[in-house]
């Protein structure tokens, strides 16, 4: 049986400007901005949600599908998916499309400047739910605003248990419509920022919205993450990084681990520790997709995190 994840496949080409965009920004002259930052540093990293939750969910053998659209210039993306053995039967090349893509360049403060191209992102509602057979748990996660719609519904009417990611995609959404995504989902997964965004939107506080689905969770950066389920709230500690490097993707690696756990039937707390353990991993190195740890060396850091999890319990009590 697969997990189907429906999201994005995209290009990050990140560059770093060797000062501060404040030195090179004049106040006064902000409504009519012609800037220009030299970049000698770039680099380009395979991404997107579908990509990066997909790739780690191959770390555990999860047996991932992708559903995604792409554009005429996948091929280097395609050749990695090959070469990690991920499947691409439902990988839709838009031709007259380039696939998404997002260009960030950052400064010596880590501020951010971003564009972003949906590209072919925009054409998913032409990948459906009902060519993906043998599906026995899926994740709409940020894609185009008709495609999430549809693969949502289609997941909910062929019975087809679903995860709701919205993320990025946030702002695409009213809190009618997002209510209508919670009403189809059996989980919600958000960030902490994310999940006050919802509230607002839905009106709805966490414990209202965690009535709806079987599982919210609220992940909360170096805090760990929270899992409303069973009418409890589990607190899911952070797990340790070897180094701290780039927390992109780190989102989507502790989804990885929350949907191999569910399809499992994994009780919320060892579902959340696995998930923590991805992201643990997956932030000690650049990019979204460069770690490549054996699964032996993810349940080495998993069964360590739990040993000191334990002796931290019994000094406390």
């Amino acid at each position: 049986m697969h997990i189907l994840i429906c999201g994005s496949l995209a290009y990050d080409t990140i560059m770093v400007f060797q000062d501060q965009f404040k030195n090179h920004i004049l106040p006064d002259k902000i409504h009519q901005l012609s800037v220009a930052f030299y970049v000698p540093e770039m680099r380009r990293e395979f991404g997107g949600t579908a990509g990066n939750i997909a790739y780690n969910l191959q770390l555990l053998d999860g047996n991932p599908l992708i559903m995604a659209t792409v554009g005429q210039d996948f091929n280097p993306y395609l050749d990695w998916l090959n070469q990690h053995q991920l499947k691409t039967t439902h990988i839709k090349e838009i031709s007259h499309s380039f696939t998404a893509q997002a260009f960030i360049t950052t400064d010596t403060e880590d501020n951010q400047i971003t564009a972003f191209h949906p590209g072919a992102m925009v054409e998913s509602h032409q990948n459906s739910v009902k060519d993906a057979p043998g599906v026995s748990l899926a994740i709409i996660a940020p894609d185009g605003r008709d495609g999430m719609f549809q693969h949502a519904r289609e997941c909910y009417e062929a019975g087809i248990p679903f995860m709701f990611d919205p993320g990025q995609g946030l702002p695409m959404f009213n809190g009618e419509e997002l209510l209508h995504f919670i009403d189809m989902a059996d989980y919600l997964a958000v960030n902490d920022y994310e999940s006050q965004i919802i509230q607002d939107k839905t009106g709805l506080s966490l414990n209202q919205l965690a009535e709806k689905v079987k599982a919210l969770v609220v992940t909360l950066g170096g805090n760990g993450s929270h899992i409303y389920a069973d009418g409890q709230r589990f607190e899911i500690p952070c797990i340790p990084a070897e180094k701290i490097i780039d927390p992109t993707g780190c989102g989507d690696a502790y989804r990885a681990g929350l949907l191999y756990g569910i399809v499992r039937g994994w009780d919320w707390p060892t579902c959340g520790r696995l998930a923590s353990t991805m992201g643990a991993i997956k932030i000690a190195s650049r990019g979204g997709q460069n770690h490549c740890p054996t699964r032996a060396e993810i349940e080495n850091v998993y069964s360590s995190a739990l040993v000191q999890q334990v002796v931290a319990e019994e000094k406390l009590s």
